[in-house]
C-alpha cells in the first residue's frame, strides 16, 4: 500500500510532501489494483436501448426539439417583458432595411428579403437554443445566393422553363428572369434546410470545430470585398451583368470601370449622401453606448435613412426625372405556400452544402459568444436542426437561406434582448410592413440599400487587421487567414471556403507531423521533470535520456519521431553498429597486416634454416586464425594481445536508459507501433535499455490490439510516471555494473 505523509506548512513559500512508494511499472500496478467488469454493449443492444422510451425521457427530449417550452413556463414577465419589447422594436426597425438590401445581393426581388425576414425568425423562436441571436438575411450567404442564382439563371436568360409550375402562378407579379432566380434561391434553402436537419439528427454539430477562426475571419473577409464590389453598379447607376464563380470580383470591377463614364450623378449623390448619414449615426451610437456604458434604444439610422430616402425620390420623382433605379414592385400580403423546384437539385446540391456549413458556423459561433457571456449553454445539433427546419420549411413560403446576423445580434442584445420574445417581435414588425404598408417602399432608390450594406461591411472589413494579430501570435494561423481570403477572393466563396477548409486540415496534419521534441530533466530534490533547454535548474541523470514528443503516434509523424529521438538523445543505434563493424574490420585488416609481416618473416627463417625448424614454424603458422569470409577467429581479435587491446577501442555510447514520455500521447496506430518495437529493438542492440512512461489506459489498450507486446517487449517496460522510469533505470544500471565488476 502505498505511505503519504503530509508535513506541516514550511517556511517556503510552497508546502510539502513526501510519498514512499514501490517503483510501479505498469505490470506490477495492474496487479494490485481490480479492474471494474465492463460488459461492452453490442450495436443491437445500442439501438434497442435508444428505441426504450420512458415517459421521462420523452419529456427530456420534447423539451430538446422544443426547447421554448422549457424557458416560456419560466419566463420572469416582469424582469424580462419591457427589455424583449424595446429589443424586438430597434431589431424589428434594423431587420426591414437589411432584409430589402440583401435581397439585392441574393439576386431577387427586394420583397423576397422580407418574407425570409419573418417566417424564419418566427421559427426560430420554437426550436433555438440560443436566447440572443436574430436570425434572417445576412451578406455573405446572400451574395453566396446570388452567385449560384446568377449563375443558373445568367441576365441574357429570360425565358422561363415550361416545367416550372409549382411557383409560376404565385410570382405573376415578375419577370421571368427574376422568377428563375426565385426558384433557385427558395431551392437552395429547402436543400441546405434538408443538408441542416440530416446533420443535425446524426449528431454533426461538432463539425463547426472545423471552421476556425481564422478561416471564418479570412472567408468572411473576402465575402465583404465580394459584397462591396457588387454593390459599386447599385451605387453608381451603372447597368452591368453580375457575374458569378472564379474571378467575379475581377470580372466585376472590369465592367463597372469600362463603364465608369456613364456613371448616373444622381444616383452616386443619392448614395453617397446616405453613407455620410449611415457612417454618422452608428458613429453617434457608439458615442453613446461607450458613455453609457450600454445604449438602450439605438438611434434608429438605417430606417431613417430609407424613410427620407423614400420620400425624396417620391417627391423628386427621381426615377423619371434623373433615371435612378428604384425598389420597384412589392405586392402586398403573403404568398401562398409553394413545392420548391426539387429538380434544380442536383446543379445546386455543392452550393446548398456549402451555403448550409457557412450559415451554420456563423450562427453557432455568435451564439456561444452570447451563451458565455450571459451564462448559459447552447446545443450545436439543436442549432443545426433549428437552422435546418427554418430554411426547409421556409422554402415553401417563398424565403431564401438565412442565418444569424452579427449587426442585428448584437443590437438585440445590447438593447435589452433576454429571450427570443424579442426575436418574434421584430418579426411582428415585419410581418406588418409586408401585409399594410409594403408598397410605400416602392420608391425606395436601390442606390439608398447599396449604401447600406456597405456601411453594414465596416465590421467584416475592419478584419483585415487580423493579419497582424496573427502574425504576432500564430503564423499558421496567419496563413489559415491568407488563404481562407485569397482563395475565397479570387476563387469564388463555395470553391474558397473548400480550399481553406482543406488547407486548415492539412495545417493540422502538419503540426502533428512536425510536434515540438525535447528532452527532460529533473528539478533537483523534486519528481517533476521539464525541458533542459528552457530551465537552468534543470539537470539530467548521467547516462539516462528522457525524451517527450508533444503528439501522438502515427504514420504521419513516425519517421520525423525516430529523426528526432536520435538527434536529441545524440545515440543513433544504426550508426553506431556501422561504426562498430567498421571499426573492427579496420582492426581485424590491422592485425592481417601483421599477420602477413609475420609470415614473410617466418618465410625468411625458413629459408636459412633446419628442416625441424622449417617444419616447426609451418606449424606455427597453421595454427593461425586468419579472416576467412570476413569473419575472425577468437585468436586473432577476441583473443588479442594485451598490446592490442590496449590499441583498439570500440565505438560506445555514454547512455544506458532511454526514457519516452508518453503523457502527450493520445492514441498510436500500427504504423507507430512498428516503430516503437523497432526503436526498442535497435537500441537494445547497443546496450541502451528504452522503456515508456505515462502511458494512459486507451493508448496501452491500443497497443495490445496491436499485439505490440511479446515475450522481448513486455508491460514491465512501461511505467507509471516518470520518476518510476527513472529509478528502475537506475537500478538496472547499478545491477549491470555490479555484474560487470563481479
Amino acid at each position: 500500500m502505498e505511505d503519504v505523509q503530509e508535513e506541516a506548512a514550511c517556511p517556503e513559500p510552497a508546502q510539502r510532501y513526501c510519498v514512499q512508494r514501490p517503483i510501479y511499472n505498469q505490470e506490477l500496478l495492474q496487479g494490485q489494483l481490480h479492474r471494474r467488469q465492463r460488459t461492452p454493449q453490442t450495436l443491437g443492444q445500442k439501438i434497442a436501448q435508444s428505441c426504450r422510451i420512458s415517459p421521462k425521457k420523452a419529456k427530456s427530449r420534447l423539451y430538446s426539439f422544443l426547447p421554448i417550452l422549457k424557458w416560456l413556463r419560466h419566463y420572469p414577465v416582469k424582469q424580462y417583458l419591457l427589455g424583449d419589447l424595446i429589443s424586438g422594436i430597434s431589431t424589428g426597425i434594423m431587420q426591414l432595411p437589411q432584409g430589402l438590401a440583401y435581397a439585392l445581393l441574393a439576386a431577387v426581388p427586394p420583397v423576397f428579403g422580407l418574407y425570409s425576414s419573418f417566417y424564419p425568425v418566427f421559427l426560430y423562436t420554437f426550436f433555438g437554443t440560443s436566447r440572443h441571436i436574430s436570425i434572417g438575411t445576412f451578406a455573405v450567404v446572400s451574395m453566396m445566393i446570388g452567385g449560384v442564382a446568377v449563375r443558373e439563371v445568367p441576365d441574357e436568360m429570360t425565358s422561363l422553363d415550361s416545367n416550372s409550375t409549382n411557383a409560376t402562378d404565385v410570382l405573376e407579379f415578375y419577370n421571368d428572369r427574376d422568377t428563375r432566380r426565385v426558384q433557385v434561391a427558395v431551392a437552395l434553402a429547402f436543400l441546405s434546410g434538408l443538408i441542416q436537419l440530416c446533420l443535425g439528427f446524426l449528431q454533426f454539430g461538432f463539425l463547426a470545430i472545423y471552421l476556425t477562426e481564422p478561416l471564418v475571419r479570412g472567408f468572411t473577409t473576402a465575402a465583404a470585398v465580394h459584397v462591396f464590389v457588387s454593390q459599386l453598379k447599385y451605387l453608381l447607376g451603372i447597368k452591368t451583368s453580375r457575374f458569378s464563380g472564379p474571378l467575379s470580383v475581377v470580372n466585376t470591377l472590369v465592367a463597372v470601370f469600362s463603364k465608369i463614364a456613364t456613371t448616373n450623378i444622381a444616383t452616386l449623390i443619392v448614395g453617397l449622401t446616405c453613407i455620410g448619414l449611415l457612417l454618422t449615426g452608428k458613429e453617434i451610437n457608439r458615442w453613446i453606448k461607450k458613455k453609457r456604458k450600454k445604449l438602450t434604444v439605438p438611434i434608429p439610422v438605417e430606417i431613417i435613412v430609407v424613410i427620407i430616402g423614400t420620400g425624396v425620390s417620391a417627391g423628386m420623382n427621381l426615377n423619371e426625372s434623373y433615371k435612378v433605379d428604384i425598389v420597384g414592385n412589392i405586392p402586398q400580403g403573403l404568398l401562398p405556400p409553394a413545392v420548391p423546384e426539387i429538380r434544380l437539385i442536383p446543379k445546386i446540391f455543392g452550393d446548398a452544402l456549402a451555403i448550409a456549413i457557412v450559415g451554420f458556423s456563423m450562427a453557432v459561433s455568435m451564439a456561444k459568444i452570447f451563451a458565455l457571456k450571459h451564462g448559459y449553454t447552447i446545443d450545436g445539433n439543436q442549432e443545426l436542426i433549428a437552422l435546418g427546419i427554418c430554411n426547409s420549411v421556409g422554402s415553401f413560403f417563398q424565403t431564401f437561406p438565412v442565418t444569424c446576423s452579427m449587426s442585428r445580434s448584437l443590437v438585440q442584445e445590447s438593447t435589452g434582448g433576454k429571450t427570443q420574445i424579442a426575436g418574434t417581435l421584430s418579426a411582428v414588425m415585419v410581418l406588418l410592413v409586408i401585409v399594410a404598408i409594403g408598397y410605400l417602399f416602392e420608391p425606395l432608390p436601390q442606390t439608398v440599400l447599396a449604401a447600406i450594406v456597405m456601411v453594414n461591411l465596416k465590421g467584416m472589413l475592419k478584419q483585415f487587421r487580423d493579419v497582424m494579430r496573427f502574425w504576432r501570435t500564430s503564423k499558421i494561423e496567419l496563413a489559415i487567414w491568407v488563404v481562407a481570403f485569397l482563395s475565397s477572393l479570387f476563387l469564388g466563396l463555395d470553391y474558397g471556403l473548400l480550399t481553406a477548409v482543406t488547407f486548415a486540415m492539412v495545417t493540422v496534419i502538419y503540426r502533428t507531423q512536425s510536434p515540438e521534441y525535447r528532452i527532460l530533466g529533473q528539478i533537483p530534490n523534486t519528481d517533476i521533470y521539464c525541458d533542459v533547454e528552457e530551465y537552468e535548474e534543470v539537470k539530467e541523470y548521467p547516462g539516462i535520456k528522457i525524451f517527450q514528443a508533444n503528439t501522438s503516434l502515427y504514420f504521419a509523424n513516425s519517421d520525423s519521431y525516430t529523426r528526432a529521438l536520435k538527434k536529441k538523445t545524440g545515440v543513433d543505434p544504426v550508426a553506431l553498429l556501422t561504426a562498430r563493424r567498421k571499426a573492427w574490420k579496420r582492426h581485424a585488416k590491422e592485425i592481417k597486416a601483421a599477420n602477413e609481416q609475420r609470415k614473410q618473416a617466418v618465410l625468411k627463417l625458413m629459408s636459412s634454416s633446419t628442416n625441424d625448424v622449417e617444419a616447426s614454424v609451418k606449424h606455427e603458422i597453421a595454427s593461425d586464425d586468419l579472416p576467412v569470409n570476413g569473419k575472425f577467429a577468437d585468436s586473432s581479435v577476441h583473443d588479442m594481445s594485451p598490446d592490442e587491446h590496449e590499441h583498439f577501442v570500440e565505438p560506445t555510447t555514454n547512455i544506458h536508459s532511454l526514457i519516452l514520455d508518453f503523457t502527450p500521447v493520445n492514441f498510436v496506430d500500427s504504423v507507430g507501433a512498428k516503430t516503437l518495437k523497432s526503436i526498442i529493438n535497435e537500441y537494445k542492440e547497443v546496450g541502451v535499455f528504452v522503456c515508456i512512461a505515462s502511458c494512459n489506459g486507451p493508448v496501452m489498450n491500443e497497443l495490445t490490439r496491436l499485439n505490440f507486446f511479446d515475450k522481448s517487449i513486455t508491460r514491465e517496460l512501461l511505467f507509471h510516471s516518470i520518476h518510476d522510469a527513472v529509478l528502475a533505470c537506475q537500478m538496472k544500471a547499478g545491477s549491470a555494473a555490479q555484474a560487470d565488476s563481479d
